[in-house]
């Protein structure tokens, strides 16, 4: 049994820059600034987190998104490791994005308006997924739960 799923929003800390594979599949690669919690006396900290995203997902966030640009995004951890040129073992620990969504609304983001989202489509690509939206539980009686 397995289970990895990450679920994240921040805002990028770069324009995103599609890339193509040498087979051409378009790939994005870019570093997603996420507030940790903390309490009102403390200073405000912040994670960088390397986000990886393939084909059309990639693509959607290359024309949608830019520095600055709030996300929300689903995806899983994955680790790879490699040998530097000095022989020396190298590790990386980067979420793979399968989901994206905006957090702002087109009135709160210059990103809507680019030049470069005018060809885009949100159609299959931003969204949230359905398990993550919040249900309505105005009908539940007690004598529904299972617990």
């Amino acid at each position: 049994m397995a289970f990895n799923k990450v679920i994240l929003m921040g805002r990028l800390t770069a324009d995103p820059e599609l890339k193509q594979t040498q087979s051409g599949t378009a790939v994005t690669s870019f570093s997603l600034a996420v507030d940790r919690k903390y309490n009102k006396d403390e200073e405000k900290k912040c994670d960088f987190i390397t986000i990886v995203a393939w084909k059309q997902t990639a693509e959607f966030i290359c024309n949608y998104f830019k520095k600055g640009s709030a996300i929300l995004l689903c995806g899983e951890l994955q680790t790879r490791s490699w040998k530097d040129n000095q022989g020396n073992n190298r590790y990386a620990t980067e979420v793979i994005a399968t989901e994206v969504s905006f957090c702002e609304s087109k009135n709160n983001s210059e990103v809507n308006s680019s030049p470069k989202a005018q060809n885009g489509s949100q159609s299959n690509y931003g969204y949230v997924p359905q398990a993550y939206t919040q249900p309505n539980f105005d009908n539940v009686k007690d004598a529904d739960l299972p617990f």
